[in-house]
């Protein structure tokens, strides 16, 4: 099936669902308390090295760092720490996100707001929020292209790296119904993300669908608790951004490095 049919598909059979999906939304908002954004957008790795690579870090509530107190515990902290170890490299980055915010939103809000003139990386981090408004896969890929067009203006020659898509499935604060009409359409999402990435030079994306399971045995850690793995139910934890820092920085590695 491609991916227009499985999206068509999946509008068809979640039509009936919306009724519900409106009220366990509106319960599960109501019940979860509003975490803030991480402080400390801006930091610096020193690990002795010679050389220094300056990372920017782009995107919605998960790269906003919300669930940890510090950007230095979230993802970009993580992410930092492994890029300086594998690639033997001091490093200085700079996080540009805003919980809530679509794609569309980060190329509206952000990108004319980022300061730097050069940079080494940038890694991007969206989809949560543009599968939550139900946002439609020819939307979506339209603000991606835009994404990339206004990041390539500014920063012609750096890579682009685009994290996993948020593992909604997997988050205990939502209902099966809401797991099964956002996280499907989330996937769906990626899938276009994949296609609109595959033959851009420079420019990467993460395809690995992320299950606790997975990660727990490769990272052995239990995977029975996911209170262990989210903040709020739906935001990660310190501990989720470690690991998904360090797993985005060793793909990262493994892109540049070829």
């Amino acid at each position: 099936m491609t991916n227009k049919l499985k999206y068509f598909f999946g509008v068809f059979i979640s039509l009936p669902l919306l009724p519900v999906l409106y009220f366990q939304g509106k319960k599960i908002k109501k019940e979860i308390p509003k975490l803030p954004e991480a402080k400390n957008p801006k930091g610096f790795v020193n690990g002795n090295f010679k050389d220094t690579l300056h990372v920017l870090s782009i995107g919605e509530s998960t790269i906003a760092g919300v669930g940890v107190e510090f950007h230095e515990n979230g993802f970009t902290g993580a992410l930092a720490n492994t890029l300086s170890t594998e690639l033997q490299s001091n490093i200085n980055w700079h996080v540009y996100a805003r919980s809530g915010y679509t794609v569309k939103q980060v190329c509206e809000k952000i990108i004319a707001k980022i300061e730097e003139k050069t940079t080494d990386l940038i890694v991007i981090g969206m989809g949560g929020n543009d599968a939550f408004t139900l946002n439609s896969p020819k939307k979506w890929t339209k603000a991606i292209k835009n994404l990339i067009s206004l990041l390539h203006v500014k920063f012609p020659e750096t890579p682009i790296f685009f994290t996993n898509m948020p593992p909604i499935k997997e988050f205990p604060a939502f209902t099966r119904p809401i797991k099964f009409v956002i996280g499907n359409l989330v996937e769906i999402l990626g899938e276009h993300l994949r296609i609109a990435v595959n033959n851009e030079p420079n420019i990467y994306y993460n395809n690995e669908i992320i299950t606790l399971k997975k990660w727990s045995k490769r990272n052995t850690l239990p995977n029975n608790d996911s209170k262990l793995y989210f903040s709020d139910g739906m935001h990660p934890s310190e501990l989720t951004y470690k690991v998904w820092g360090k797993e985005t920085g060793l793909f990262i590695k493994s892109k540049i490095r070829k």
